[in-house]
């Protein structure tokens, strides 16, 4: 399990802590956020502050499944390790 997807993992459970870690990878995770939007918007600043990104609450509803927000925190942040090496050239 690489670094990402355990912080990913954690900073969900961390607000749905009545789900399982099988639960938080198979679930359709936008019925499980859009249905309380304070936690809603509480998963998505945790995320944003972890991952040093911006997504806004739509684009993670859109996402809707672990894997699939894993993969966009992925490419965010491969982007931003590409800017920073560019930078330091």
């Amino acid at each position: 399990m690489s670094d990402l997807n355990s912080k990913l993992l954690r900073c969900i459970s961390s607000i749905f802590p009545t789900l399982s870690e099988e639960q938080i990878r198979t679930s359709d995770l936008s019925e499980v956020i859009a249905s309380d939007s304070l936690t809603a918007v509480t998963l998505l600043s945790l995320i944003d502050e972890e991952f040093g990104v911006n997504l806004d609450l739509e684009e993670l509803l859109n996402l809707g499944n672990f894997d699939a927000i894993e993969a966009r925190l992925r490419r965010e942040t491969n982007l931003q390790v590409g800017s920073v090496e560019r930078r330091m050239q």
